[in-house]
């Protein structure tokens, strides 16, 4: 079983990736481009130039899993500069990517703040 639990970060790599990279070629990319560790148990995630394909890199226990998703008629949204550094999202908003949502203008309801008397 994959275990993705609220420690694990989310990283995308701004922009677009050559998807003939494999597994060593997007762990180069984790190394290079977003100067993260590809053996850190986060998730690394990667669009083409026409953003309806995606691939994500996660390291788990002793080896890598590489996921693929490919679109059929729509796009994903996807940043096209990293601005400070890689994007990094959550678990969550990774789920609202993969749904079709773009994740900085989704809005859930506030938190519900009580005092204690």
């Amino acid at each position: 079983m994959i275990s993705l639990d609220a420690h694990t970060k989310v990283y995308l790599a701004a922009g677009s990736t050559d998807m003939r990279k494999q597994i060593d070629g997007l762990a180069a990319l984790v190394i290079d481009v977003l100067q993260a560790d590809p053996f850190s148990c986060h998730v690394f995630v990667f669009c083409n130039r026409g953003r309806d394909k995606l691939k994500i890199l996660f390291y788990h226990t002793n080896g890598f899993w590489l996921w693929y998703r490919r679109l059929e008629r729509q796009r994903f949204w996807w940043p096209q500069r990293a601005t400070d550094g890689p994007v990094e999202l959550s678990l969550r908003e990774l789920s609202w990517l993969l749904d079709g949502l773009e994740p900085g203008r989704v809005q859930a309801h506030k938190r519900a703040q009580f005092d204690l008397i």
